[in-house]
This record gives structure tokens, C-alpha cells and sequence, in this order.
């Protein structure tokens, strides 16, 4: 695969880092390869800068420091450092648990007292022996582990979620159909392995996304979710250095059931218009949602297949207050359409007869 699928993006940031190393290359793939070649410290992320064609190796990611808005900047993590489950035995577990199931504290790896370790950053460099954190550089069938700062407890092991148990609920992997915007699944953690937090606080994220806003869109505890047609469902997460992220849920193998004709008329918003009408209210006609001239967008037919784009009818694919479309006069990006309402059309064809 692709060398940046290791890592998780995020546009417009810069962290603050004591400990990184500045490289000129041509693209963030390269800029990659630096951090995956990096012998000075451990590189959890890089950044890269477009104008400057700047590459910086980091020893921290958004998770250990402060992050703040750089608009030329894009913050490359290590998908690794940031899981907080296990995935089979832990052996390469990175995240940051440092007690253990007991809730006993760990013992530094660099450290003798009370326990004069065999595992070592220095016998063992790859093994991720860094601060306190659980780790399991012996493969352990338990999984992670550490030395403890009871002296009467050599070691302990360390609860762990597993990655697989945070996709699966009552023995099924759940699934999506389309974009999720039905997934009512119980996934509660992103794709990086952040837990979501709940659609009902407003820690550390304030957010305009609750039950009284959006009755019909099932938020519930912090179950992942699609409440305004993004690509997948996603949630705020419980880092207060990263915002929201999209979470990892597999699409269904069975096709996705086929809906009806869709409605010809307004009902609701119109989120089911299917009709055929290409024009907006003050009488522009709709751009063809498969061109992106003259307005570049994201509404891409073949990333959202049940949202009905086709040809350059009037739709309502993210929840608007009605159907729209983007223009094709180069001064107006978008606007509604005006749809005739089901029940107006219904009175009109009552009064006929």
C-alpha cells in the first residue's frame, strides 16, 4: 500500500516540538520516508509545508503537545502512536496506558527502582520502550505489560481494549450501506483508535450536534455517526487536541437495499427528491454534479451512491433546508431550487377532478 496510509492527516496545523528534524523534499511521500528513516528519535509524525517544501521529522505528535492553526501546514501522525487498543497479542501496541490492571503505576523501562529490568530501551531500541508506557517486547500471549512501582509486584499486565472488540457487537461486525447516514452501530472509536465523546457534552468539544437539534439522527451515547452527510460516520473525540475523525466501519457485502423511484415532489427537506428539475430559485441553471466547473466541490457521485447526483438535478445530498445545486454562472457557487411541495401538487390534482 500507499506509504501514507500509515498515517493520519490533518490540514492546516503546526505542533510545537523540541525534538525534530528539518529535511527539504519534494512531497509529503518523501517527507515520509525521511520519518520512517529517522534514527535521531522516534518520528511519530511529520509536518510539510507546501509553499516551502519544508519536511520536519517530529519525536511528538498532536496527542503530546500543542497543536495550533498553520494554514500552509499538513500534520502527518502515525496511525500506531495513536491507537489506544491492541491489536492481537499488542506487540506493537504504542499508545500511552501507563498503569497497570490493577491500577498499579509502571516503572519507567529506563529506570532500576524498584525493579532492575530485562527489558530495556537499550537491549531492546524497536520494542517502543518509552516513558512508563504498557508494552510487550517479549510477546507475551497476555499482551502488554510493565514493570510496576509496587516493590512487593515485580509486573503486572495492563487492560487493553482490543481493536477488534471496538468494531464488533454481539459476535457481528457491524457494517455500513452508503455513507452510514442509518448506521446505528455501537462503535464508539475512531479510526486511529480515539474514543468518541458523547454527542451530549460539550467537553472537550463544543458542538452544535445534539438530540434536540437533530432528533432523527440517533445520537446517542458516543456512538459513532453520520448526522450531515460526511463521506462515513464520525464523532468528536476525547483528545482535546483533535477535534473530530472519521471512524473505521466496514462497508456491508450485501448491496445496499434498493430504495424506491424517490420522491417527484417536496416532502420534509427533500433529502429523497428525485425529480428532474435544473434550475434554482432566480432561474440559473445546476452544474453537472460530475464536473467541477465552474465550481470545484466535493459532492462527487461516485463517493456518495445513494445520494441520487445525477445528471445536474437539483438534490439535497447534506441536509439542507431544501434542494439545491451548484450553478453553472461562475458568480453564484449555489442556491435552492424551488420544488413544488407533495401537498400542494396532491390539492392540485384533488381540485381537478
Amino acid at each position: 500500500g500507499d506509504i501514507l496510509d500509515g498515517y493520519l492527516r490533518t490540514d492546516g496545523v503546526w505542533i510545537l516540538t523540541r525534538n525534530k528534524q528539518s529535511y527539504q523534499t519534494n512531497n509529503e511521500k518523501e517527507c515520509a520516508e525521511k520519518c520512517e528513516a529517522e534514527r535521531r528519535f522516534n518520528c511519530r509524525a511529520f509536518l510539510f509545508t507546501r509553499k516551502k517544501l519544508q519536511c520536519l521529522t517530529l519525536a511528538e505528535n498532536a496527542k503530546m503537545t500543542v497543536m495550533f492553526a498553520s494554514m500552509d501546514a499538513v500534520l502527518y501522525e502515525k496511525r500506531i502512536y495513536l491507537l489506544e487498543c491492541k491489536r492481537g497479542i499488542g506487540k506493537d501496541y504504542r499508545g500511552t496506558e501507563a498503569k497497570t490492571q490493577r491500577g498499579i503505576p509502571c516503572q519507567k523501562w529506563a529506570e532500576k527502582i524498584p525493579h532492575k529490568p530485562n527489558y530495556t530501551p537499550e537491549k531492546h531500541p524497536s520494542a517502543g520502550l518509552e516513558e512508563n508506557y504498557c508494552r510487550n517486547p517479549d510477546g507475551d500471549e497476555n499482551g502488554p505489560w510493565c514493570y510496576t512501582t509496587d516493590p512487593a509486584i515485580r509486573y503486572d499486565y495492563c487492560n487493553i481494549p482490543d481493536c477488534e472488540d471496538q468494531v464488533t457487537h454481539t459476535g457481528e461486525v457491524e457494517c455500513m450501506q452508503c455513507n452510514g447516514e442509518d448506521y446505528r452501530g455501537e462503535l464508539s472509536r475512531t479510526a486511529s483508535g480515539l474514543e468518541c465523546q458523547r454527542w451530549d457534552a460539550q467537553e472537550p468539544h463544543i458542538h452544535g450536534f445534539t438530540m434536540k437539534h437533530y432528533p432523527e439522527k440517533d445520537l446517542k451515547m458516543n456512538y459513532c455517526r453520520n448526522p450531515d452527510g460526511e463521506l462515513r460516520p464520525w464523532c468528536f473525540t476525547t483528545s482535546p487536541t483533535k477535534r473530530w475523525e472519521y471512524c473505521k466501519i466496514p462497508h456491508c457485502t450485501t448491496q445496499s437495499p434498493v430504495s424506491g423511484p424517490g420522491s417527484q415532489c417536496l416532502s420534509g427537506k427533500g433529502e429523497d427528491y428525485r425529480g428532474r428539475i435544473a434550475v434554482t430559485e432566480s432561474g440559473n441553471a445546476c452544474q453537472h454534479w460530475n464536473t467541477q466547473f465552474p465550481h470545484k466541490h466535493g459532492w462527487i457521485p461516485d463517493r456518495y451512491p445513494c445520494k441520487g447526483l445525477e445528471e445536474n438535478y437539483c438534490r439535497n445530498p447534506d441536509g439542507e433546508k431544501r434542494p439545491w445545486c451548484y450553478t453553472i454562472n461562475g458568480s453564484v457557487r449555489w442556491e435552492y431550487c424551488t420544488i413544488p411541495a407533495c401537498d400542494e401538487r396532491q390539492q392540485g390534482i384533488t381540485g381537478m377532478n
